[in-house]
């Protein structure tokens, strides 16, 4: 499986410098930035002799582009979830976790995780972080609890650096990527409209699923399937009320 690192609005140019060192620093590659500042002589300096990861890097404007044709997307966090009011931020997992969680998955099925890692002062915003199958929290002292953004993005891809390069012999599944799986809430999300789902309680229910289905690691087929029996289950209703 391979990783893909995202910046999301890094504010500072020594840092992508940084991050674009323990990209090389763990033997990984794919570095995307989203609306970045100007990358200048700083940012090089910093990077040393990874300029080539830095000067490889994708630029993009919104994180859609950057998670496109993603099959797992981990959004770390400072602040995780303590209770079912938070459940933007629930339910997370540390960077040893998230590891365990994809241990096989660079053998047995192909693709790519992306980790994204939010802005130096504010983080991910709590839509970007609903974008999510996996939300990551690396424990700290709760004294000081924020990390350097150079620093997290070290912590995470030193769990993962082993994972990329796990392998079995079985046959290759191919995982349901971004799109697949967006088609798959837009429906849920439709078919909760027709059952006359409670309003005020359909963000947090979406979000519970798309949690369970992100770390459920559906391949298409699954998707299709699943999106098959919801088109049965409108029909029916459909006959129902007629």
């Amino acid at each position: 499986m391979e990783l893909r690192t995202i910046l999301v609005e890094p504010k500072s140019e020594e840092n992508i410098g940084a991050v674009a060192r323990v990209i090389k620093n763990f033997g990984c590659s794919g570095f995307y930035l989203v609306n970045p500042p100007d990358i200048g002589v700083k940012a090089m300096s910093v990077a040393s002799h990874a300029y080539d990861v830095l000067k490889a890097c994708e630029i993009v404007g919104s994180i859609e582009e950057a998670i496109e044709n993603s099959v797992i997307v981990a959004g770390t966090t400072s602040k995780h979830g303590i209770s079912a009011n938070k459940h933007i931020r629930m339910p997370f997992f540390s960077p040893r976790q998230l590891k365990e969680k994809v241990e096989g998955i660079g053998g047995s099925k192909s693709g790519t995780l992306s980790i994204l890692f939010g802005r130096e002062d504010t983080g991910l915003k709590n839509e970007e972080l609903m974008l999510c199958d996996i939300v990551v929290c690396i424990p700290t002292s709760l004294a000081y609890p924020v990390m350097n953004l150079s620093h997290a993005v070290a912590v995470v891809l030193y769990e993962l650096s082993e994972v990329r390069t796990t392998s079995t012999s079985g046959p290759l599944q191919k995982l349901a990527n971004v799109a697949d799986k967006e088609r798959l809430f837009v429906h849920l999300k439709t078919f909760l409209d027709e059952i006359g789902y409670r309003e005020q309680k359909k963000e947090k229910t979406l979000l519970m699923l798309r949690r369970i289905l992100g770390r459920a690691e559906l391949t298409g087929r699954e998707v299709r399937t699943l999106r098959g029996i919801l088109r049965k289950a409108e029909w029916k209703i459909g006959d129902v009320r007629s």
